[in-house]
């Protein structure tokens, strides 16, 4: 079933802006115009393509649509770039997720060698590794850092490394709360940062090390930078990125609990299977900087 170009490019950027009126705006169009160039998929493919919700949400069978007019959208960009002579082009939109700790400390990096030859512009959406292959399914991503060695359907995946993470907290906080010695069997009980509801780091730690579950008070800090930061500043125990900590410990103002044991979070890309030289770019430089700043397997 033909789609029209215009009318695919109208659904990503109704799913990207969330409400018709912001996607009209966008495409210099009315708001009825969006809407009748959706129903117009709908009634070219029998199918419900998106829930008329604040912000709108693709069906399954909009999933399937909005992956199949990402592509379209980037072989057409592909296509113009390769054709071009000189400028003017439009740079390629390129929704990518990554996980906050990643973005927080390499990812960028690795993204910023890509960036001059890419010729495209970057919207991340920051998602925790366990979870960001929804958005690769849901066509809402060309790629993702994902903790998920699985490929999801019509993507390619390669391991980047593994990222290390350290149990910490303040020296106060030790001596308010772990006996001075920094005694991972007081863990349980002690307050803790959590990154959000969803993180799981610091359970699995004190499982792992006392094989008790966790009860005391907890902090929630969603973002990566302030959650190293609040537990430096001693509200509790956490477990921070490596190369966020190394220099505190160092320095003194952090105390290891159990360095012997590390928590490792194995990190892979998952990049849709088309040959695209923008995803190809993105896709090396992304490798290269994972190996750069990640332990190997």
């Amino acid at each position: 079933m033909p789609f029209q170009f215009d009318h695919l490019r109208t659904l990503t950027t109704l799913v990207d802006e969330g409400t018709f009126e912001a996607a009209a705006r966008r495409l210099h169009v009315t708001a009825s115009a969006v809407s009748q160039r959706v129903r117009a998929m709908e009634q070219s493919t029998g199918k419900v393509l998106v829930r008329r919700t604040n912000p709108v949400r693709t069906t399954d069978a909009g999933d399937v649509v909005l992956r199949y007019a990402r592509q379209v959208l980037l072989l057409d960009a592909d296509t113009a770039a390769e054709l071009r002579t000189g400028g003017g082009a439009e740079p390629v939109s390129v929704p990518l997720a990554v996980n906050a700790d990643s973005l927080s400390t390499w990812f960028l990096d690795a993204l910023a060698e890509a960036s001059p030859g890419a010729d495209a512009v970057f919207e991340i959406h920051r998602e925790d590794e366990e979870h960001t292959t929804s958005l690769l399914r849901s066509g809402t991503v060309m790629a993702a850092v994902t903790s998920t060695p699985e490929a999801v359907q019509g993507c390619a995946v390669a391991g980047l490394g593994t990222m290390r993470y350290r149990a910490v907290c303040s020296p106060e906080f030790d001596a308010r709360h772990l006996g001075g010695r920094a005694d991972p069997e007081l863990l349980p009980g002690a307050p803790v940062v959590n990154f959000d509801r969803r993180d799981d780091l610091q359970d699995r730690f004190v499982r792992e090390t006392t094989g008790r579950e966790p009860s005391g008070p907890r902090h929630y800090i969603p973002a990566s930078e302030d959650f190293a930061r609040t537990v430096l500043l001693g509200f509790g125990w956490g477990v921070v990125p490596e190369s966020q900590c190394a220099a505190e410990i160092g320095a003194g103002r952090l105390v290891e609990l159990a360095p012997g044991h590390p928590v490792d979070v194995r990190l892979y890309w998952q990049r849709w299977n088309l040959r695209s030289p923008v995803l190809d770019r993105i896709s090396e430089a992304v490798r290269a900087g994972a190996a750069a700043r990640l332990h190997p397997f």
